[in-house]
């Protein structure tokens, strides 16, 4: 994992997403696609680092809560935030470029 992708559990979750453009990829371990899709998050980290884009990774077996307020019943699932609030909910694998463009 790229050193620009963070693990964020319930009890950072609130700080991380609170300002600006922030990311959070829902997976787990032993999750095929979500390990591929953690391939293309790495790769564009810094295409998203140079949009002011964060991103945060939920381990769902870890933090199956969170998973549970955000809805999340299939992984990989990407929650997009903007100042705290939750603008888009994508469920699958999706390419970095696309995810940029849901901020513009």
């Amino acid at each position: 994992m790229s050193n620009a992708i963070s693990n964020v559990s319930e009890k950072d979750f609130a700080t991380f997403t609170a300002q600006g453009k922030v990311i959070i990829d829902f997976w787990a371990a032993w999750c095929g696609p979500c390990r591929m899709q953690g391939q293309i998050l790495d790769q564009a980290a810094s295409d998203f680092a140079a949009n002011d884009i964060k991103v945060g990774k939920v381990n769902v077996d870890e933090e199956g809560e969170l998973a549970r307020k955000f809805g999340v019943s299939s992984i990989p699932t990407l929650v997009l935030f903007k100042d705290g609030k939750a603008i888009k909910t994508l469920v699958g694998m999706q390419q970095a470029d696309a995810l940029i463009k849901h901020f513009a």
